[in-house]
């Protein structure tokens, strides 16, 4: 069964060789009690490892079952200690930070029992060996005698062929040692036990046969036994041996319970590492977060906006930088000289580039877009086309219709002054189409009462922060009687005193307000085939107002705390259905549809348009107004004629002057279209994607041509916001080193504290695989503590950060942790850990089994 043939084992110690067995040769029987007996040194114990397989043999073989273990792998000794051996030792070398149950249990996990079945055979072995009522008690809690039934119940758990007990009663009084080696006696009736002692007199009283060393040799053997290979059972086992995770979780969560708090200090330490982390991305996130926010807004305000008529200013805004580049290449041949710079020709270039207007193909440019929607639609928040619709809007002021927009109620003073420009001249508007996404808008706004407009007949008041209207804004909105504003006007100019308006209206009032939309082209009439305006008929204008659109504003918004755009208060907000609507409204009109049919007629005189190129021919005398008519008929023949072409040429129409004022518009060809990027890199993407345009265009003329003002003030911002992206990522990944070095320094001192607990699990078959393993399991528990204990911590510390930065900024929550974030940070400081414990854990599974039971 089993057989030392010829067996040494050499040690080398300080130098020195040492000769513990020196060719030794025994074989047993499948069931004795053998007692091995010698003095302290003579090779005892050494023979006794190498039969159970902790120690190796320098030369020759450990026969089993009449196979060599000559060419046995780890794998292989493992499986043999696991389920061939049972080891009994005189310190009991039980795991005290294990109840006894589990202890007993362990060697049944390492061979793959499952809890249900490893847990029966262990609670039915302690009862046999008397500890059924101490079950759930740890090692610390028993006497020595009921520690060492322990360690034999631990030793016979898996059925071995072979228990060996190295001094089993020499830490014991004489009544236990008795009782122990009466258990010992029973077992051997089945097994064979090989026990080493001091104790002669116990060897002769419960041994079957005696074996006495000295200086590695035999010199005495009561019960020599000789070949016989009849009915010999199969010693081994070809059952792998493998730990489970859980297993191994279970015994450092136990060890480390040993420990609070040891374990606290060290969680609280490896954390430090993930709090630094943490705090830094949640600052960042935070930062991130207000810099999208501040994107958004900015973009919100300045979008990419190609109108129809453009004047391109780049040119003209990177003039100074390019001349201040100019002269960086050129030599200075003396410092003493002052030098001449040429820049009036490239700013008199520039200038006349400034003053020429650029018609830009909307058209075209609108289909390019609605082709290419899925390349922009990550690019943008939105994208919208702007129309120059007529938004005629009345209502009734003390019991008067009057005309609210187009406001033209006030007198422009540039139109005397000699400066009037084509924008000065434009009326006042309040009203706008609102920003086709309704997210963006949401985020940015507060709503304040009401709700945000879902239908055409529905619109939204802005307001600014502090719930302020202008007085402007009141006579825009009719709150005020708009008519009063020609006498302020006129008292101003004449320095009289005006009264300051001082009036609060309520949200009810506000939500009570209602407008009607009057097209254009119902003013108009087709009389004789010709169409008139009859926009001064009183009791037109009643009829179209009773059955006009009734517009209702719904709600009142502000834009929010955290949002960095400034609410345009006054303004009022439509949806794109009414612009939609008005479009269709009016195109579907008779006059309208006139015009659209025969472009070359002016609907108006029934006389075609000037063609390009065509000389103005003069009015006829009669066909002017009786004023002017009496006018002109007094002054000379020369000036007669050049007053009539004056009045010829300021009377006529272009196909262009007609659709204005009628309101006609063709969705295909939008005055304006508003790119809205996401952030200042989808806008270099927009950049480019207009580029691409362009470079696919012949035509120069047909090119898109616009001023990017956003892009030449914020270029820098990206650059800036990557700076500090770099340094915060080289902050943390220092923290990263010291925090995997901690606890690597850490793990390897659990090594050394755990290095007996080490030994007992080789001695039960554990496999360097299950020792790295429990290691692993330590640094795994350690890792999700420390990562979960700092985003415990780092969520307290966030709260004070974000009051302090509110106090200082005036920004509300900045610091924010997403939970997925969190997540991912526990994930890294167990990967961390786990990595970090690599080194420690193989230091582990590779001490020496001996050695390590040896350790106190």
């Amino acid at each position: 069964m089993l057989e030392l043939k010829n067996i040494s084992k050499h040690y080398n110690v300080a130098g020195t060789d040492f000769t513990a067995l020196d060719n030794i040769s025994l074989k047993f029987r499948k069931n004795e009690f053998v007692s091995i007996l010698g003095q302290s040194g003579s090779g005892k114990t050494t023979m006794l490892n190498i039969i159970g397989g902790l120690d190796r043999y320098s030369s020759g073989d450990l026969i089993i079952n009449n196979t060599s273990t000559s060419t046995y792998s780890d794998r292989d000794w493992d499986r043999y200690r696991n389920h061939s051996v049972g080891f009994v030792f005189q310190s009991y070398n039980l795991i005290s930070h294990q109840s006894i149950l589990s202890n007993v249990e362990l060697a049944l996990t390492l061979s793959g029992v499952n809890k249900k079945e490893r847990r029966q055979r262990a609670k039915e072995m302690l009862e046999k060996v008397g500890l059924g009522e101490h079950i759930n008690k740890k090692p610390t809690q028993l006497s020595g005698g009921q520690m060492q039934r322990v360690a034999i119940a631990r030793a016979l758990i898996n059925d071995p062929d072979i228990l060996l007990a190295d001094e089993p009663t020499g830490a014991l009084d004489s009544e236990t040692s008795e009782v122990i080696m009466e258990l010992l006696k029973e077992i051997a009736n089945e097994k064979l036990v090989i026990m080493v002692t001091h104790n002669p007199e116990l060897a002769e009283r419960y041994s079957t046969r005696i074996i006495n060393l000295k200086d590695g040799h035999i010199i005495d053997d009561t019960m020599p036994y000789e070949d016989s290979t009849k009915n010999e059972v199969e010693l081994t086992s070809n059952n792998k041996t493998s730990m489970s995770f859980f297993t191994a979780l279970a015994l450092s969560f136990n060890n480390l319970l040993t420990k609070k708090a040891r374990t606290i200090l060290t969680a609280f330490a490896g954390s430090i590492g993930i709090i630094g982390i943490s705090l830094i991305l949640s600052l960042s996130t935070g930062a991130q977060d207000y810099i999208d926010r501040i994107q958004a807004d900015t973009l919100t305000m300045y979008p990419i906006t190609i109108e129809d008529n453009a004047i391109d200013l780049s040119s003209l805004l990177e003039l100074q930088e390019n001349n201040n580049d100019d002269k960086e290449d050129k030599d200075k041949k003396d410092d003493k000289l002052v030098t001449t710079k040429n820049v009036t020709t490239q700013m008199l270039t520039g200038m006349q580039a400034f003053t020429g207007t650029t018609e830009n193909n909307l058209n075209n440019f609108k289909k390019h877009i609605e082709n290419n929607k899925d390349q922009l639609k990550d690019l943008t928040n939105a994208i919208d086309y702007g129309y120059n619709i007529n938004l005629n809007l009345y209502n009734k002021i003390d019991d008067k219709i009057t005309k609210l927009n187009p406001f033209e109620y006030i007198d422009n003073p540039a139109e005397d002054s000699g400066f009037a420009t084509s924008s000065s001249n434009q009326p006042l508007n309040a009203w706008e189409e609102l920003l086709g996404n309704k997210n963006l808008l949401e985020s940015q706004y507060d709503l304040v009462e009401g709700k945000w407009p879902e239908k055409k007949e529905e619109l939204v008041l802005f307001v600014d922060k502090d719930n302020q209207l202008s007085d402007l804004s009141l006579y825009q909105l009719g709150i005020l009687n708009p008519n009063d504003l020609k006498e302020k006007q006129e008292k101003i100019a004449k320095g009289e005193e005006v009264n300051e308006i001082d009036k609060d209206i309520s949200y009810d009032e506000i939500l009570k307000l209602t407008f009607k939309y009057i097209p254009s082209v119902s003013f108009y009439e087709n009389k004789d085939g010709s169409w008139i305006s009859k926009e001064d008929d009183q009791e037109l204008l009643e009829k179209l107002y009773d059955d006009a659109l009734e517009l209702k504003i719904v709600g009142i918004v502000k834009a929010s705390e955290d949002s960095s755009v400034e609410s345009e208060s006054g303004k009022v907000g439509y949806t794109k259905e009414l612009t939609d609507y008005i479009i269709e409204n009016v195109n579907n009109t008779e006059i309208a549809k006139e015009q659209l049919d025969n472009q070359e007629i002016d609907v108006f005189t029934k006389k075609p348009f000037l063609k390009a190129g065509e000389e103005i021919q003069p009015a006829k005398l009669e066909e002017l107004p009786e004023n002017i008519r009496t006018y002109v008929s007094t002054l000379p023949e020369k000036e007669q004629k050049e007053a009539l072409i004056n009045f010829a040429e300021a009377s006529k129409n272009t196909l262009e002057d007609n659709l204005k004022t009628l309101g006609i518009v063709d969705k295909a060809s939008p005055n304006f279209i508003n790119l809205y990027p996401k952030d200042f890199e989808s806008k270099e993407k927009i950049d480019d994607f207009i580029k691409d345009y362009n470079s696919n265009i012949d035509d120069e003329n047909n090119q898109i041509k616009y001023t990017d003002f956003v892009g030449l003030i914020m270029s820098s911002v990206s650059s800036i916001i990557n700076v500090i992206s770099y340094l915060l990522i080289g902050f943390v990944s220092i923290s990263l080193i010291v925090s995997s070095i901690m606890i690597g320094i850490i793990t390897y001192v659990s090594v050394l504290e755990r290095t007996k607990e080490i030994g007992i699990l080789k001695s039960i078959g554990a496999s360097k695989k299950d020792i790295s393993r429990v290691f692993n399991a330590e640094t795994i528990i350690i890792g999700l503590l420390s990562g979960s204990l700092g985003i415990l911590i780092t969520g307290l510390l966030i709260l004070p950060a974000n009051r302090i930065i509110k106090s200082l900024t005036g920004v509300n929550n900045f610091a924010v942790l997403p939970i997925k974030a969190s997540l991912l940070l526990i994930l890294l400081s167990v990967t961390l850990t786990l990595i970090a414990g690599i080194i420690p854990s193989r230091i582990a599974a590779k001490k020496d089994a001996v050695e390590a039971l040896r350790t106190e």
